[in-house]
């Protein structure tokens, strides 16, 4: 497995094309049918076909903000793997260490990926990562084949 291993995450700009042409959609129509429930007799479904626009507004506002385009300070902008630990660089500028607990989860289609953990103080942490964020295709199938050490 060798040593230490650092992955510098790129913007996934054509999953952010993809997640907008999932959310925005789903977004508007919900809203749209939000309002003529409001103007009709049924206000009962438009008050949850609101809270269920504004979930999924959040959700995918979230999403393209802190995994797609890491411009939230919480994003992780780098990944290092070592022997007995996963460090996550935030733009922020903080550094977490996953040092216990570390479980790799890979999703079905083999396009992204989520890293759970517990940092040195205690706390649970998780990332989501995509096919697009790194670099080169080869260094996805490469931190893929290190981390299923964790499954």
């Amino acid at each position: 497995m060798g040593g230490q291993v650092l992955y510098r995450l790129v913007p996934d700009r054509k999953g952010v094309v993809w997640d907008l042409l999932l959310y925005v959609p789903t977004v508007v129509i919900l809203a749209l049918i939000a309002l003529k429930l409001w103007y009709g007799a049924n206000h009962e479904w438009a008050y949850v076909l609101f809270f269920m626009a504004s979930f999924f507004f959040i959700a995918g506002a979230n999403r393209i903000l802190k995994t797609r385009l890491m411009v939230v300070s919480s994003a992780p902008i780098a990944l290092d793997i070592g022997t007995d630990r996963v460090r996550v660089a935030l733009r922020g500028g903080e550094q977490i260490d996953l040092v216990k607990g570390l479980r790799y989860y890979a999703d079905t289609q083999g396009k992204s990926f989520a890293l759970t953990g517990t940092d040195v103080l205690g706390r649970r942490q998780q990332y989501i990562f995509h096919r697009g964020n790194f670099v080169k295709e080869a260094d996805f199938t490469d931190i893929s084949g290190r981390l299923k050490l964790y499954q």
